[in-house]
């Protein structure tokens, strides 16, 4: 049954690429060039893929491209216990960061023989952002090739010299890398096209026909030189370094906050295009629109109760809200009350299907770029205050320890009666006793009061605090990082400042509700659907990945306990510390625990064998799924679509098995995504501030440290940089040492004058150092500059 659903998902994801890569109908590459010297290998055919795959002598995984280094690639083993070196951009044949591929290890006649890896070259994998190719060569030699009819021969040989193992991308499977790039356009004199640099080096120069280029290029290609363009690639022929493309679309100048972001969301393929008329004509017609008093009558009425929602000032897509009321017996009656998306958009709808290709609203920094019409996400959806609004509840009683008592899940209507940011709850959680005028709160419906508010959030904080007690008690782990906010010019949109965003006990108070509601609802719809749930599955960390970071931690001294993630949690919270540095000195110790985590991922429960491949890792529970985001997290629909459908509140899902694991795959990718751009988007806008403001002054803890380079956190901004030895200023000399195999840097400085000595400075990891953040000449790109110290202690 398993392999039968691998096989499925295989081919599926085979049609895909063979429309897109041009294949015959055997699955050959057509069109390959034999004029000139071939420089890739040409692609085996479907057949010879599939037959390899299954006798194990290919191997199937996700591309990951070096960004600092683009001649290494990787891809996981298939254990997923270490990684697979792909040596140079020839092995990759043509893959772009992110694609699924098929590797082969090529005839032993291939293999590179390289010298044993001195252990100063030695690098620990996995714990710098991107590692030197030396540590991936060694990692490469020790480990076994994949096909075990090669065995470990020749492994060892008299002159201690060593085989590296050669593989080679030899099919794509998926073409996940949207083959958009944004980049500069350069003229090449005496050639009939112009050669397209991405700003992404993971990606290669792209010829442009000069015919496809704009006039303006070709009359004055020096105008050109800061212009930002988009090219898609559309050919990579077998016979030349470099692929094709056309340009797709002139963007601005490079710097410039509004074409780097829109530059950003084509290259990660987020549709930020106007919904269609389709789509639109999906929406209520009749507006303002009100809810059907026939709908009412069909749901729990919830508008008289004290129900009201906790969000970010600017958040305008309120997708829940609390409520909790005391029981004469003690107890309380806690809701968790979620907009009812799957009201409006209903299955195989237009609306559905775009909602289902978006996947995700997508947050940068200035902007959200919906899943789902404004109409919907802003208004008719959002739990806005004063105004009626379908929801699905979930509504217990909890004693005031958290345990639960009663259970009710159901659709309702509510009526919120105030709009709270986290301010506003932060405020009232740290003044239990303070009674708050009505002036210092949002608008608050006339049926409520202040008082009646405030004591159902202190409530709410109270039981929060012992459930999150209790996660933790029962194996849970959390491993925060810093997250930069910042403040921006309403006109302009540019930055104004800076700082890292902090997580309060209003946060806190949230985040255990929704747990507790995606923790519940996962087990009734599993329990109703066993073979169609829609459930969020986060594995444990890879194991080789762990065992070089346990034997760093004792490297290093650190009493770490890797058993579980409650021992790892445990184990985080006894070494901290307490001095002035011991925040930061969590945050790169929880930065090294997240290494070797995998992502959570979305699946279908009847396209898993075994129940304990269910398991959340993190949260350290059985069951997990998202419910509780229907406005911006298209998985939460369809779990609100087997919610009403397991309560006989709605049809039957119409997707099967396989139908709904297809979408969970596209959500992850979509989540992935996501996330990189609003990563990129941070990073835009910080290289912008650091550009207007700049230079910064900050200490840095150092996180990780290399043969000639090593990482810091950048502690005022919780930015992490790499800064490379030969690029400091003032230095003399540097060597990488071993001090009890803990790796360190000794820093060499210059002398101010003759007579005084060098001063000589050790980097190793929770070092403290003073760093410059200084734009670059390249636009919005910025480094990290170590500064002298003032005295040698490190």
């Amino acid at each position: 049954m398993g392999t039968k659903r691998r096989s499925f998902i295989f081919f599926h994801r085979l049609s895909v690429t063979c429309h897109n890569e041009n294949f015959d109908k055997n699955g050959k590459n057509k069109g390959d060039r034999r004029s000139k010297k071939q420089v890739f290998e040409s692609y085996m055919s479907l057949e010879e893929v599939s037959h390899g795959l299954k006798r194990g002598e290919l191997h199937q995984g996700q591309l990951r491209i070096n960004p600092k280094n683009y001649n290494e690639a990787f891809i996981p083993s298939p254990d997923d216990t270490r990684d697979i070196f792909l040596d140079g951009v020839v092995a990759r044949n043509r893959a772009l960061n992110g694609d699924i591929v098929v590797i082969q290890i090529l005839p032993q006649e291939q293999w590179k023989v390289k010298p044993q890896v001195s252990n100063s070259d030695l690098l620990i994998p996995g714990f710098s952002s991107t590692l030197g190719s030396k540590a991936w060569l060694a990692h490469s030699i020790v480990d076994p090739p994949l096909h075990p009819s090669i065995g470990r021969r020749g492994f060892l040989h008299a002159n201690s010299e060593s085989p590296i193992f050669i593989y080679q991308v030899v099919y794509i499977v998926e073409r996940k890398h949207s083959r958009a790039v944004t980049g500069h356009l350069k003229f090449l004199p005496d050639k009939p096209f112009a050669m397209f640099s991405p700003v992404d080096h993971r990606v290669p120069r792209i010829n442009v026909k000069l015919d496809d280029c704009p006039m303006e290029f070709r009359a004055n290609p020096g105008d050109f030189a800061k212009t930002l363009l988009i090219c898609r690639i559309t050919d990579w022929p077998v016979d030349s370094n470099f692929a094709e493309g056309r340009l797709a679309k002139t963007l601005g100048q490079a710097g410039e906050i509004e074409p780097e972001t829109e530059g950003i969301m084509i290259e990660y393929n987020v549709d930020f295009s106007e919904f269609p008329q389709e789509v639109l004509d999906c929406l209520p017609k009749t507006l303002p629109w009100t809810i059907p008093p026939e709908e009412i009558e069909k749901r729990r009425d919830l508008r008289k109760e004290c129900i009201f929602t906790i969000d970010p000032a600017t958040a305008r897509d309120l997708d829940d809200a609390l409520s909790c009321k005391q029981l004469p017996d003690g107890n309380f009656e806690v809701g968790v009350h979620i907009a009812d998306v799957s009201y409006f958009v209903k299955e195989g709808t237009p609306l559905d299907n775009m909602a289902s290709q978006r996947a995700t609203s997508v947050y940068l920094v200035q902007m959200v770029v919906p899943m789902l019409p404004r109409l919907l996400c802003e208004e008719l959806c959002s739990l806005n205050p004063l105004t009626d609004r379908l929801t699905f509840s979930v509504i217990w009683k909890l004693t005031p320890e958290g345990k639960i008592l009663d259970e009710w899940f159901g659709r309702s209507v509510m009526h919120s009666c105030v709009k709270l940011s986290y301010d506003h709850a932060q405020r009232l959680i740290e003044a239990p006793e303070r009674l708050f005028p009505p002036d210092e709160l949002p608008p608050i419906d006339a049926e409520h009061t202040v008082d009646e508010i405030h004591q159902a959030v202190l409530h709410l904080h109270s039981i929060a605090k012992n459930l999150r007690a209790q996660r933790f008690l029962g194996g849970a782990l959390r491993l925060d990082q810093p997250k930069l906010s910042f403040t921006l010019d309403k006109e302009t949109m540019m930055p104004q400042g800076c700082y890292i965003y902090e997580y309060r006990d209003c946060n806190k108070l949230v985040e255990e509700f929704m747990l507790l509601a995606n923790m519940a609802v996962a087990t009734h719809i599993y329990r109703t659907f066993p073979t169609l749930a829609l459930l969020r599955h986060h594995p444990p960390p890879k194991a080789k990945l762990v065992k070089e970071l346990e034997v760093l931690c004792n490297q290093l001294g650190l009493n770490m306990d890797f058993t579980s993630a409650g021992t790892i949690h445990k184990s985080l919270c006894a070494i901290y510390g307490d001095d002035e540095y011991s925040v930061y000195r969590r945050q790169v110790l929880n930065n090294m625990c997240s290494r070797p985590m995998q992502l959570a991922l979305y699946f279908c429960t009847g396209t898993k064998l075994l129940k304990e491949h269910f398991h959340h890792y993190a949260l350290n529970v059985p069951l997990y799924t998202h419910f509780t985001s229907p406005i911006r997290r298209y998985p939460d629909i369809i779990v609100h679509r087997l919610l009403a459908a397991s309560l006989n509140l709605g049809p039957r899902l119409g997707l099967s098995a396989e139908e709904v694991q297809i979408r969970a795959l596209h959500c992850n990718d979509k989540k992935t995504l996501s996330k990189k751009v609003q990563e990129l988007s941070s990073e835009l806008y910080f290289g912008v501030f650091v550009k207007e403001c700049g230079p910064l002054e900050s200490k840095a803890m150092v996180m990780a440290v290399l043969d000639k380079s090593f990482d810091v956190l950048v502690l005022k901004y919780g930015v992490q940089k790499r800064i490379y030895c030969k690029s400091i200023a003032g230095l003399d000399s540097y060597r990488f040492q071993k001090a009890e195999k803990v790796p360190q840097l000794l820093l060499v400085w210059t002398s101010d004058d003759e007579e005084s000595s060098p001063v000589e400075q050790v980097i190793s990891i929770f070092s403290v150092v003073d760093v410059q953040l200084k734009a670059d000449e390249v636009p919005l790109k910025y480094s990290a500059l170590l500064k002298r110290p003032e005295n040698v202690a490190s």
